[in-house]
């Protein structure tokens, strides 16, 4: 049986948001570059395949920006009015897009020719995004439909027409070709099957809905409208799992991360936020100069786009370190199982993060002070805590508690002269005082008074310590007493102040 080291208690750590490691990721995307548009920029979306550049919507164009240079590379502009949901394919080859006059076009990323024209809206089409199989597309309209084209044909396979409202948001499933989710502003969040002539589900988010997002698996979705934010479970009929109210303006626009660890937030409070998707809270929040249109993040977490109703497009890049390198390489130089390559990889690869390893047993290291522990040389461990964690006073708190559920206390304070007891007086002086161990300290002061009342008298140095420690013990008291009276007072201040607004009314 091995032997149980000496637990040092954990205490949470006191420190602001500014400094966790989440707000430090999120500050390293800098230099935000400010770009003018023509019109408001209504969407942002990244291409899903590398380089990641990234299409912009604005006014009656759709523009292609390239993520190494941030200058527009092709800019499409073969609409009649204003355009909106300019998405690519899966593939980063195609581009769809709508306009204010209810038409739906399909472009080629390359030549930027018009490939397909779908015409059955009547009104103006705000939603259009690719289905996962290919060769489909969703398209919603303010025209109240939801319609599912069929590309090779340009025909429209299914007219979905519950909606009592403009239908503003949309997104297909990323699990299932054959599901897909639109939002619309008579507040519901309907949940769609090609195979079938109505919804499968419905979901009521309380304001008309901005945004829409299915998470990669297809077990939940969420959707925003209003300020609010909710994350609704498909695997329980569509149930409410989290509401979140962190911003004070409506929710224009979300995207996940590139693991969908993350989520990001855009609103007209003029403020993105991120979400971790574990607790939702938030992690971080930038402030933009104008109110947010659309934000976008891209697949490979380098670069964060948001949109404004200024005409503003602010793009911020995040320089990704070394180590981000490598392990990207790795992922991408990844062998998967049951390759002849993956079968002679050879002992000079390491595992994978998924692959079983055949650990050997590790001795177990103790601390020079358990060492003295494990043997119940309990004075000895005293001395060796208090020689080399002086600056922490954990672990010499730990080591006197744990001597303490031993009943080793007295015998390791007992028998020493006044140099081998300066160390321990000393650290009772500097810490007894402080709430996290006073309890403790006041014990161990205790144990020591006994021990050596006889003796006292007889050391100048321990005497003077002595008497510091007591100096100290009674100058707590009195701040505490100090506060209790300060508290008092400001009781009975609000109450009189209470008393008169009442009489007053």
């Amino acid at each position: 049986m091995e032997y149980q080291k000496t637990i040092v208690k954990k205490y949470p750590k006191v420190q602001s948001q500014k400094n966790t490691a989440e707000a430090k990721y999120w500050k390293r995307f800098k230099s935000p570059i400010v770009i003018k548009e023509y019109a408001s920029v209504t969407s942002i979306y990244f291409s899903p395949v590398s380089p990641y550049d990234f299409a912009v919507t604005s006014s009656t164009r759709v523009q292609i920006y390239s993520s190494k240079t941030h200058q527009p590379k092709k800019t499409i502009s073969r609409f009649k009015d204003t355009a909106y949901s300019g998405s690519f394919r899966q593939d980063g080859k195609l581009i769809v897009a709508g306009d204010a006059t209810g038409l739906v076009q399909m472009f080629d990323g390359g030549s930027r020719a018009i490939l397909r024209t779908f015409r059955d809206h009547k009104m103006p089409v705000h939603v259009t995004k690719f289905s996962t199989n290919k060769s489909n597309i969703l398209s919603g309209s303010d025209d109240q439909t939801v319609r599912i084209w069929d590309i090779p044909t340009g025909e429209s396979v299914n007219v979905f027409e519950e909606h009592d409202d403009y239908v503003r948001a949309g997104v297909v499933s990323l699990d299932n070709p054959n599901l897909f989710v639109s939002g619309s502003y008579d507040q519901t969040v309907k949940l769609w099957d090609m195979r079938q002539p109505d919804s499968v589900m419905t979901m009521n988010h309380g304001a008309p809905v901005e945004s829409l997002l299915i998470y990669p698996n297809g077990g939940a979705i969420v959707s925003s409208g209003g300020p609010t934010v909710k994350v609704w479970d498909l695997l329980s009929g569509g149930r409410c799992m989290h509401t979140l109210n962190n911003h004070q303006k409506t929710v224009t626009s979300m995207c996940f991360d590139g693991s969908a660890s993350r989520l990001v937030t855009g609103s007209l409070d003029q403020h993105v936020k991120i979400f971790n998707v574990q607790d939702y809270k938030v992690v971080h929040s930038v402030k933009y100069p104008a109110p947010i249109l659309s934000v976008a993040l891209s697949p490979d977490d380098t670069h964060l786009a948001a949109g404004m109703s200024n005409c503003l497009l602010s793009i911020r890049q995040r320089q990704l370190k070394s180590s981000e390198k490598a392990m990207k390489k790795k992922n991408e130089e990844y062998l998967k199982g049951g390759t002849y390559k993956y079968f002679m990889r050879g002992q000079a690869n390491t595992a994978a993060q998924d692959d079983f390893v055949v650990e050997s047993v590790r001795r177990q290291k103790l601390k020079k002070y358990d060492h003295f522990m494990k043997a119940f040389q309990y004075a000895n461990a005293l001395d060796e805590v208090l020689r080399v964690s002086g600056q922490t006073p954990v672990v010499v708190a730990a080591v006197l508690q744990e001597l303490i559920h031993r009943d080793g206390l007295k015998t390791a304070i007992t028998g020493r002269d006044d140099v081998s007891l300066e160390p321990l007086m000393r650290f009772l002086i500097k810490h007894i005082h402080h709430p996290r161990f006073t309890n403790l300290l006041v014990d161990v002061s205790e144990t020591v008074i006994d021990c050596y009342t006889r003796v006292f008298g007889q050391s100048p140095l321990i005497d003077e310590l002595l008497s510091r420690l007591s100096y100290k013990v009674k100058q707590e008291i009195q701040l505490q007493k100090d506060l209790i009276e300060t508290m008092a007072a400001l009781d009975m201040l609000f109450a009189k102040s209470a008393s008169a607004v009442a009489a007053s009314h």
